[in-house]
């Protein structure tokens, strides 16, 4: 099958929906499949408005038309809302051809935090994006619902995994180059240095220890000043990041925002249990959102609760519970989730 991908979040950029992607099209590749991504490096690109590091396709409307008229995939799926999507969905419609779409990010949250737009509006244009979509992939059922109640359709749950051979347990905390002289318990964070991420509700935590920040973002400047305790290791490669979750004694995930939160599985995944809020991201990682006990971590409407919880748990029940999610099951998921982009009829 040729597929073709539309993101406007690739490389060089470093989050969870760049590794999302990326191990998705290893998968689908694997299986067989051509995938064509089409991504921002491919367009001439302006910086993104208050989001530092990451770059937009400008006016890419022409050029997607003609890679797609090139391309003539069998299926088409747009990843993210940005220029890219836009100018793909603008595509499909004009062309009557089908398509998928999923929900990576909470925008209208970031949109809110950074900008003071209201949620409604937000969601409205988001709603609006993805009403032709054949179906919305949502990596949470918690998500899932309240995309539901606010209007959206064609809701499919999909999910993410982890690489458990990149991240490798060791069964004990493991210190490394980077963290071998710092006082234990290490508490860490790893994520963009952003308004959504709530990360200050880590940085003020009473903790023991030392804190650690892996990651960079609009508001590194202003934290990093404000709490220069706090040991700041900037962007790490694969290999670097591993040993750092290794050497942790927990990692805290501060968002109330996310929708899925990779990173807390990449830590698991190590076995380094996880401290968090009863939101939908970490209570689809640990577990909680069937209504039964978390499982590698802790929750806790108070997060200095849930970090000393989370300092208890068995490195190995957060490593066990990392084991049950796997990019194959996400592009098994995926795969049964596209639609042929042209159905009983071929549109010239």
């Amino acid at each position: 099958m040729k597929i073709a991908l539309l993101t406007d979040a690739w490389l060089p950029q470093v989050n969870g929906v760049v590794t999302t992607l990326q191990e998705l099209v290893q998968q689908l590749q694997a299986c067989g499949h051509a995938v064509q991504v089409l991504h921002p490096g491919q367009f001439a690109t302006r910086p993104c408005p208050g989001y530092a590091g990451i770059d937009l396709a400008m006016r890419p409307g022409k050029r997607v038309a003609e890679m797609l008229d090139a391309l003539r995939p069998d299926a088409i799926h747009l990843a993210t809302e940005g220029p890219l999507g836009w100018a793909g969905r603008r595509y499909c419609l004009r062309r009557n051809l089908a398509f998928t779409t999923a929900f990576h990010t909470r925008f209208p949250e970031i949109l809110d935090a950074a900008l003071r737009v209201p949620l409604a509006w937000g969601y409205a244009v988001l709603r609006h994006f993805h009403r032709p979509s054949s179906a919305v992939m949502v990596p949470t059922h918690g998500v899932l619902q309240m995309l539901a109640q606010r209007g959206f359709r064609n809701l499919r749950q999909w999910t993410h995994g982890v690489d458990t051979q990149a991240f490798v347990f060791h069964g004990e905390i493991r210190p490394g180059p980077l963290t071998d002289a710092l006082a234990h318990p290490v508490s860490l964070f790893v994520g963009r240095v952003s308004y959504e991420k709530n990360i200050e509700a880590f940085l003020r935590l009473d903790l023991p220890g030392t804190k650690v920040v892996c990651g960079v973002g609009p508001l590194q400047a202003r934290l990093s000043a404000k709490y220069p305790q706090v040991r700041w290791l900037g962007i790490l490669d694969r290999a670097a990041l591993a040993q750092v979750y290794a050497a942790a004694d927990v990692f805290v995930f501060p968002s109330r925002s996310e929708t899925f939160g990779l990173v807390m599985l990449e830590a698991m995944a190590c076995g380094t249990p996880v401290a968090a809020f009863p939101e939908d991201g970490p209570m689809e990682v640990l577990g909680a959102h069937t209504g039964q006990a978390p499982r590698g971590g802790a929750l806790h409407e108070d997060l200095l609760t849930a970090s000393r919880e989370a300092l208890a748990i068995p490195r190995s029940e957060a490593r066990n519970r990392a084991l049950d999610f796997t990019w194959a099951r996400t592009a098994r998921l995926f795969q049964e989730y596209l639609v042929p982009a042209r159905a009983a009829h071929d549109t010239p």
